[in-house]
């Protein structure tokens, strides 16, 4: 059997639509969550001391989660972006895609649920 006339094997002209789609998206998305996760502590400015110290401690537990948690969309999209450009991986190559943004929602949930707010 040639491998050429296989259609699983052939080569998918249109792969790179998902990676590109989710990485325009996933990118931006990151830093707007990492823009608000970074202003957070300002929602404490005002709090008292028993507050603020509560508010810390769990701020400097979630924000090293969070920069983790971000690695996450960034191996997803390398995934997605390195596989081959063979139509038998579209499937996988669109689902990586998909979870990429994902990934980042779930951070910053993750993120948001470890602080302690006031």
């Amino acid at each position: 059997m040639d491998l050429d006339r296989n259609p699983d094997t052939s080569r998918d002209g249109r792969a790179f639509i998902a990676p590109l789609v989710s990485t325009l998206l996933t990118l931006p998305l990151a830093a707007v969550a990492f823009f608000f996760v970074g202003i957070s502590p300002m929602a404490c400015d005002s709090c008292e001391d028993a507050a603020s110290d509560r508010f810390d401690a769990s701020y400097e537990i979630a924000f090293p989660v969070f920069g983790f948690g971000l690695l996450v969309p960034l191996v997803l999209l390398v995934a997605c972006w390195g596989l081959p450009w063979q139509r038998r991986n579209a499937a996988r190559r669109v689902g990586l895609a998909l979870l990429a943004p994902a990934a980042v929602v779930l951070a910053y949930i993750t993120f948001h649920a470890l602080v302690d707010w006031p």
